[in-house]
């Protein structure tokens, strides 16, 4: 196993670890995450970002890692997210919590696992029909918010975390 994969099986487990704690792999989250009622989960995921985009960007700053990211692709944007909607919404999981949940040994939720790997065969059977069509939609190419708006990373992430903040405040006064 080379460092990277090292790395990743370690930063995989924390985190499969604090979804258990979070409780967030939990089915009335999930549910009360759909219905707009509890905002444990989101809570949870604007967090994360939150976290990641301090030490992504601390990671590049310094020359550890070297940041990209995909290009902005409108056609991939919109199906993936139905799709990632409509899996969520029938399973009552998304990848991240399916995963940990069948690690904590709900085995029904195998079957969001497997619907994900059998997703994932058949996007690569169909790859050459979406490349014509579906990614052929607008493509804006590699771009983030700081190249949209032409500001600092820094500042980005400080508007984001202000931001989320805010939504936090209003969730706690909401009882959410």
């Amino acid at each position: 196993m080379s460092t990277e994969q090292i790395l990743g099986l370690i930063t995989g487990v924390l985190f499969g670890f604090l979804l258990q704690k979070g409780r967030v792999l939990r089915y009335d989250k999930q549910l009360g995450a759909l219905l707009l009622k509890d905002m444990t989960i989101l809570k949870f995921m604007l967090s994360s970002i939150l976290v990641g985009m301090v030490g992504i960007t601390l990671l590049s700053n310094a020359g550890i890692i070297s940041l990209g990211h995909k290009p902005m692709n409108v056609g991939a944007v919109v199906l993936g997210g139905a799709l990632f909607g409509a899996g969520w919404a029938v399973m009552g999981f998304c990848p991240g919590t399916s995963v940990g949940a069948l690690g904590e040994g709900r085995w029904h939720a195998i079957f969001a696992v497997l619907g994900m790997i059998a997703g994932a065969a058949l996007y690569a059977e169909l790859y050459p029909f979406f490349k014509s069509t579906v990614l052929a939609w607008k493509n804006f190419g590699k771009i983030g918010l700081p190249e949209v708006t032409g500001l600092s990373p820094w500042v980005v992430i400080a508007l984001f975390w202000a931001g989320t903040i805010s939504l936090f405040l209003w969730f706690e006064k909401k009882g959410l």
